[in-house]
C-alpha cells in the first residue's frame, strides 16, 4: 500500500508551510528537526531561526507598481 504523499503549500509571500514532523538538512550537513504538525520553513533567508520562520518576511516593504 503506498504512503500518502507529504503536502507542502508554497506561499508566493512567506514561507514554505509543511504537515510534520519534518527533518531539513541544511547546507553546512547539519540537521534541522521539527515534531510540529505544521511546520512554516523560511525562504527569504532573513530569519533569525533559520531554516524556520520567524516573520521576518513582514517587515519587508514592497514597491508599488504602476
Amino acid at each position: 500500500m503506498p504512503s500518502e504523499p507529504e503536502r507542502v503549500v508554497v506561499d508566493p509571500e512567506g514561507p514554505l508551510l509543511m504537515e510534520g514532523p519534518v527533518e531539513i538538512q541544511l547546507p553546512d550537513g547539519t540537521t534541522a528537526c521539527s515534531d510540529r504538525f505544521m511546520v512554516a520553513v523560511c525562504t527569504c533567508r532573513r530569519s533569525r531561526r533559520y531554516p524556520w520562520c520567524d516573520t521576518s518576511h513582514r517587515r519587508r516593504t514592497r514597491r508599488e507598481t504602476d
